[in-house]
């Protein structure tokens, strides 16, 4: 619910209990007295229409999900505040205070009195309510935003997880690379190897025949 429609409502509700409790208490006076207590009845009213207003705007700039429950109250605010206004128009027509007093007998204003209080608890409950589920809806919201953000910290966590074996497979391929390298240059060193073993025998060999060669001729002669 939007908190600028909740502050004109609790407005409204103090102004509206106020009117109720001077309404009541003009209806048993006369004279200036009564004169006095009507016109604050009056300039109470004028402030109560003026703060419905500010709640039939700020309740129809809201989101149509807010703003159904919204001008449903408002539509028992404006009912509180006829009924606030019939009663003050009985008790400007009234002159004498016993007149008052039959008259409000006759007429049923005690009952009005009390049906409007009547309505006036209904709202507070209906408002109680509405504050209810706005709070609920509060906390699902909270509790949305508090897993969003335990998401986002697991996808981090695995961001850096994976760069972590990207990283490690890297690692593994210059060692394989390595490994690859240092296989080809022990390959080409057992080869060499090979090749100076030939060589050496074939020296060998060669000297063994050039030292019988020799010994065959110093023998021969």
């Amino acid at each position: 619910m939007s908190e600028v429609f909740e502050g004109y409502e609790r407005q409204y509700c103090e102004i509206s209990a106020s009117l109720s409790r001077k309404c009541s208490s003009a209806a048993v006076l006369d004279g200036e007295q009564k004169k006095q207590k009507v016109s604050e009845i009056k300039s109470g009213l004028e402030e109560a229409e003026a703060l419905i207003r500010k709640m039939d705007l700020e309740a129809r700039s809201l989101q149509p999900s807010v703003k159904a429950g919204l001008l449903v109250k408002l539509r028992e605010y404006k009912s509180d505040l006829n009924n606030l206004k019939s009663e003050l128009k009985r008790i400007t027509t009234t002159n004498a205070n016993q007149a008052t007093r039959e008259e409000l007998l006759e007429s049923g204003m005690a009952d009005t009195l009390a049906v409007s209080s009547d309505q006036r608890g209904r709202l507070l409950i209906s408002t109680e309510r509405l504050n209810q589920s706005t709070d609920r809806i509060k906390e699902s919201r909270r509790t949305m935003l508090e897993t969003e953000e335990l998401g986002v910290s697991i996808l981090q966590d695995l961001h850096q997880q994976r760069q972590s074996l990207l990283h490690a497979h890297n690692t593994l391929h210059g060692v394989d690379d390595n490994i690859g390298k240092s296989k080809k240059i022990l390959s080409a060193m057992s080869k060499r190897m090979d090749r100076n073993k030939w060589i050496i025998g074939g020296i060998i060999a060669a000297l063994a025949l050039a030292i019988l060669l020799i010994l065959y001729f110093k023998l021969a002669h």
